[in-house]
């Protein structure tokens, strides 16, 4: 089945794979029915993943697959990357829901999938309730269990193990408001190449923008082949819509004028990525075949976004390319391989932006100044495209304070805010734990799970400034490497997470502590009081330490500052405003602790193998 497989002139258009393309919308009149009858049904509520999946799978996206998989289909792929009867289909398409959920739902029993604002999307009859393995999915699908590996974090972290299966009736598509034009699916797509007499269509993913080197080889292509170009844009969901989603739309859009009139058209696939090397390069080429692609354009390094604990790409370099032409015979599709990109020329924007660079690849393009970077760039790409893309330039990121009651976190947080308040345009964030609990949480206490809400929504918010290019600051104590290791996954998808370990001492806390609250946890008061009837799990692999025993605010501000910089979060470094006066009182009593920082508020596991920050060194 491998070698290089070619397609001939022919008079139809590509068929799908599997041979029909699956439409699981169901007629109005059946809508009209499930309608009236999902009240009374128990409802799934679709995280922005599986409403990207439904989307896919309605529309035969996702031909041949029906529904979402069993545990039959799931293990096959995970293992061999085939369905159960054989079919090659490289990834898992899953509906995992609650433990607890699941136990109001038995075999037979039809349920209601509903959008994050109730409305019905589709039913679906349980034909299976069933346990999946996410440690062992991670390892057959990225090749690691760590959380270094963005979309291995999120399978870790923000999924569960129990999947439903069944028979798939959809009742409508979800509404996307943006760029509805520049949205079609495959049988809108196969109309149109009727109506015109195409049956050769060259099918491109790009892996972020198109510039120039981009253009000229897929212009170049499509005449080879005497074919149209399909370029199709994944913008589906990892949480909600990703930072330069309408910069990267927009960016794609203005390149469209440097080809002939309807040589090249552009599409908006609501595919939320999985980001596996050669598996997505053979999943990709299998949904363009769907769309009536003759050829698919495979780059080297096909979605390599992973790292190893050495910060080594996860995936081999043509690993993607190889898989691709190993089973083109299978697929039914022309391999046109794109090998003469590297990083730096691949993607020009990285010099301008390090939204999703690697973090051995940062503290590298990091120390070339902007003005040489917009230089290159330039002779590479076009002005209009930089001009879009620069409109999401400033990254966000979020500084995480963790360490014990009276460690000195909220005081050194409070100083790094008026430091970085004073030297950035960009808006700032202090996350005030007494704000948060008033405003946010109100309702909450204080047992283990109230706290780890109180700092999931935390880290919640954090991300969404950090999303739009702000910088936030959070310090609560967080005891738990599960709950931070929750917060890192959703600040990541569009940022950078930055956790500072404040590692006083216990002794030192306590001495520190004016309100008595050691004292009284001590004496059995105050229950679950973290460092005494608490646990408190030391971060294993912080990208900053600091030690407020050993050294005053001002100081450890001064490290992290110039950790900052070092990095490129910081364009300069803030002056130190140290006061060299005598202090009106005890230094020890400048390192203290809000109320609602007292008392501990998160959790699940930070993997030992994590490699430090951007740039990898540890500031201690």
């Amino acid at each position: 089945m491998g070698g290089i497989h070619r397609l001939g002139k022919s008079k139809e258009l590509n068929s799908p794979f599997g041979g029909a393309l699956v439409n699981l919308k169901v007629t109005p009149d059946r809508a009209a029915e499930l309608k009236a009858v999902s009240h009374d049904l128990v409802s799934v509520d679709l995280s922005p993943r599986q409403l990207a999946d439904l989307e896919m799978l309605a529309t035969g996206v996702f031909s041949p697959l029906q529904s979402f998989m069993g545990r039959a289909d799931y293990e096959a792929v995970c293992a061999r990357m085939r369905l159960a009867d054989g079919r090659l289909w490289p990834i898992p398409v899953t509906l995992d829901i609650s433990q607890k959920l699941a136990e109001e739902i038995s075999p037979g029993q039809p349920v209601a999938l509903r959008d994050a604002e109730g409305t019905l999307m589709a039913v679906l009859t349980v034909s299976e309730i069933w346990l999946r393995d996410r440690g062992a999915e991670s390892q057959c699908l990225y090749g690691t269990r760590s959380f270094t590996h963005v979309a291995a974090n999120q399978l870790l972290n923000a999924s569960g193990d129990t999947c439903l299966s069944g028979g798939f009736e959809v009742v409508e598509l979800p509404m996307h408001h943006d760029f509805p034009s520049l949205r079609r699916t495959p049988a809108e797509w196969r109309a149109q190449y009727a109506q015109h007499h195409v049956t050769r269509v060259v099918g491109y993913h790009p892996r972020h923008l198109m510039h120039r080197a981009h253009v000229e080889f897929t212009k170049r292509t499509a005449y080879l082949k005497d074919a149209v170009l399909l370029i199709q844009a994944s913008v589906g969901r990892r949480g909600l819509n990703d930072a330069d989603h309408f910069s990267r739309t927009r960016a794609l859009s203005v390149v469209l004028d440097r080809y002939a009139s309807q040589a090249a058209q552009l599409n908006l696939l609501e595919l939320s990525p999985r980001h596996v090397g050669a598996r997505s390069a053979l999943w990709h080429a299998i949904l363009h075949k769907n769309f009536g692609c003759t050829h698919f354009i495979v780059e080297h390094d096909y979605d390599d976004q992973g790292e190893g604990a050495t910060g080594d790409p996860m995936y081999g370099q043509y690993h993607g390319l190889d898989s691709v032409t190993w089973h083109a015979q299978e697929i039914g599709i022309e391999v046109v391989p794109f090998r003469n990109l590297v990083l730096e020329e691949d993607q020009p924007e990285k010099l301008l932006s390090l939204r999703g660079v690697s973090r051995r690849m940062k503290g590298k393009i990091r120390e070339t100044s902007h003005e040489q970077n917009a230089e290159i760039a330039h002779w590479f790409s076009y002005p209009a495209v930089l001009e879009e893309w620069r409109k999401t330039l400033r990254q966000g990121f979020t500084l995480f304070f963790t360490g014990l009651s009276g460690a000195g976190k909220s005081t050194l947080a409070q100083v790094l805010y008026a430091r970085l308040k004073e030297q950035e345009a960009r808006p700032v964030t202090l996350f005030d734990g007494d704000v948060v609990r008033k405003n946010i949480s109100s309702e909450l206490g204080f047992s283990r799970e109230h706290r780890d809400i109180n700092i999931q929504r935390q880290g919640y918010i954090a991300s969404l400034i950090t999303r739009h290019g702000g910088i936030a600051i959070c310090a609560p104590i967080a005891p738990y490497a599960n709950t931070r290791a929750q917060v890192r996954a959703m600040v990541e998808e569009d940022g950078d997470f930055i956790e500072i370990y404040v590692a006083t001492p216990l002794a030192v806390c306590e001495s520190r502590d004016r309100k008595g609250l050691y004292a009284r946890a001590r004496a059995g008061l105050i229950r679950q009081f973290t460092g005494v009837s608490d646990p408190y799990d030391t971060p294993s692999n912080p990208e900053i330490v600091v030690d407020t025993s050993l050294q005053s605010a001002n100081e450890a501000a001064d490290k992290i500052l110039a950790y900052l910089m070092a990095q490129g979060y910081l364009t300069r470094l803030a002056q130190t405003a140290v006061v060299q006066a005598k202090p009106t009182r005890d230094p020890a009593t400048l390192w203290t602790s809000s109320s609602a920082d007292v008392l501990p508020m998160t959790t699940l596991t930070a993997d030992p193998a994590r490699t430090t920050g951007p740039g990898k060194p540890l500031i201690k």
